[in-house]
């Protein structure tokens, strides 16, 4: 499990492919490195993979056919950047929500609004259907990043990002048509669908 505060940005250092199947290699922030073992669970950009070398700094993760298919992972090169997150531990404090590092679609960078103070970024869903899940002032993650979701309208939604934010992830470096991997928050979708499932068996009886 994650918490979607991200505790930094690694590099890609080798990408190893082979068919329907990669391994990222990553240069692991040193402050990072402590404690990690083969095994473990790191999210880059939000996903959930297990680490399967450890060499010096350099940590391999294997990348399967559903993760590189449903996520923007599959898309990154060799120098590329991802933002990283240690698995918690029991009793850390929990700054963003709760999230598994299961990605559910990606999303498009559709506008960048820039200001004085922060910086706000619209994104589009490729479905509608998802966009149940997805309510103003709710929770979202977006490349791993625990946000809150400010307008939503169509298969659109808003988020706002503080100076912070902006400066320890990598989301300030999105570009108009980026893809973004999006994880919705569990407890919404569970409320939405138990409602769903309740009047679809009212409309039955």
């Amino acid at each position: 499990m994650f918490t979607g505060i991200v505790q930094g940005i690694a590099p890609i250092h080798s990408v190893v492919e082979k068919t329907n199947f990669k391994t990222h290699v990553i240069k692991m922030p040193q402050e990072l490195l402590t404690d990690l073992e083969i095994g473990a669970s790191v999210a880059h950009n939000g996903v959930c993979l297990t680490v399967t070398k450890i060499d010096k700094d350099l940590v391999s993760f294997d990348l399967m056919t559903e993760t590189l298919r449903v996520t923007n992972l599959g898309s990154l090169r060799e120098g590329d950047y991802v933002n990283i997150e240690r698995a918690m531990r029991m009793g850390t404090e929990i700054g963003g929500h709760i999230l598994s590092g299961h990605i559910y679609c990606t999303a498009k960078v559709a506008q960048i609004i820039p200001s004085e103070n922060n910086l706000q970024i619209r994104f589009e869903l490729p479905q509608t259907d998802v966009m149940k899940y997805i309510l103003h002032k709710g929770f979202i993650a977006v490349d791993g990043i625990s946000l809150t979701v400010g307008e939503v309208k169509g298969r659109q939604f808003s988020v706002n990002l503080i100076p912070e934010t902006l400066q320890r992830t990598l989301i300030g470096q999105r570009r108009v048509g980026d893809l973004v991997n999006i994880e919705i928050d569990p407890q919404t979708q569970a409320v939405v669908d138990a409602v769903e499932r309740y009047l679809t068996a009212r409309n039955v009886e």
